[in-house]
């Protein structure tokens, strides 16, 4: 009896320590996102796309939101709280909408929208995988 709930203490602890490092992760992926977007905002390289004053309509809608977006999704993450992955969920979506929906306007990038679908992916199956065994506990199977 104390080595089966060893073993179910092990799992979960193990998938929840999964979880950490990939939130992490993940944050720090999205800190560096969101210092692309700040460095595009004030100008630190010249180009069309690179100084806010210089940018088309579209971009300047776009830019902002999501140099404030990629950071609270960081901090979220890096935190490891359920709201991290709601707002990286809404920055993956803003994101997927620029690239899928109006390549012509921002152009496309496979990485990026693979990178949040893959690290997005991974972490539902990290959640799905915690709470079967936890209503497995708690139904007591073994």
């Amino acid at each position: 009896m104390t080595l089966e709930i060893f073993e179910r203490d092990r799992d979960e602890t193990l998938n929840r320590t999964l979880i950490v490092w990939l939130c992490r992760i993940a944050g720090l992926a999205m800190f560096g996102m969101g210092l692309v977007y700040w460095i595009r905002l004030i100008g630190v390289f010249d180009g069309p796309l690179w100084r806010f004053d210089l940018m088309p309509v579209w971009w300047r809608i776009a830019c902002p939101s999501l140099a404030v977006l990629y950071p609270v999704a960081g901090t979220g993450l890096w935190l490891a709280t359920s709201w991290g992955g709601v707002i990286w969920i809404l920055v993956a979506a803003c994101e997927g909408v620029m690239r899928l929906g109006f390549p012509h306007l921002f152009g496309t990038d496979p990485l990026l929208l693979g990178g949040h679908a893959f690290g997005l992916a991974l972490l539902a199956a990290l959640r799905i995988v915690g709470a079967v065994e936890r209503h497995r506990r708690l139904r007591g199977d073994r």
